[in-house]
């Protein structure tokens, strides 16, 4: 299974509290990175247009993969996306006073998580590729809500 995978690739320490700590910055900083990409109005949304952007499509389908691999892990996930949401759109109501740009916060926590989650891999006895590693960032997000969640009785 991908949990057996992560965890073998996580045994030091380090490596898992900086995973632990450096995975919901870099997945909530990915997903407001996507979110501030410009989006094209398209005029059969009408009032809807604003709902609508390059983050939906990302959260439609990584909430799919997701799925695909745990069910009941999927829907932490979407909740997951819904809070990491309203803290995007109080970053667009910071900016809209006169603060940061919408990219600049995301920017900064996506550079130091991915520096944190990249040193701490090389303390890791084994080194993966790449490849593995991005496989691991991706499921990530889910292995720390499966880690959450073992302690409740649920089947997953």
């Amino acid at each position: 299974m991908l949990f057996a995978a992560y965890e073998a690739a996580h045994q030091h320490p380090v490596n898992k509290l900086v995973s632990r700590t450096a995975t919901p910055l870099l997945f909530f900083s990915v997903f407001a990175l996507i979110w501030a990409l410009p989006f094209p109005y398209i005029a059969f949304l009408g009032k809807y247009n604003g709902f609508v952007n390059w983050a939906s499509f990302l959260l439609a389908f990584s909430v799919f993969y997701y799925y695909r691999l745990s069910p009941v892990l999927s829907y932490f996930i979407l909740f997951t996306y819904f809070a990491f949401s309203y803290f995007i759109i109080q970053l667009e109501q910071v900016e809209k006073a006169g603060g940061p740009a919408l990219f600049v916060v995301p920017l900064i926590l996506f550079v130091i998580s991915i520096t944190a989650m990249f040193i701490s891999q090389t303390l890791e006895k084994g080194k993966l590729s790449m490849a593995k590693q991005l496989k691991n960032i991706i499921v990530a997000p889910i292995y720390l809500w499966y880690l959450i969640l073992k302690r409740l009785p649920l089947r997953f």
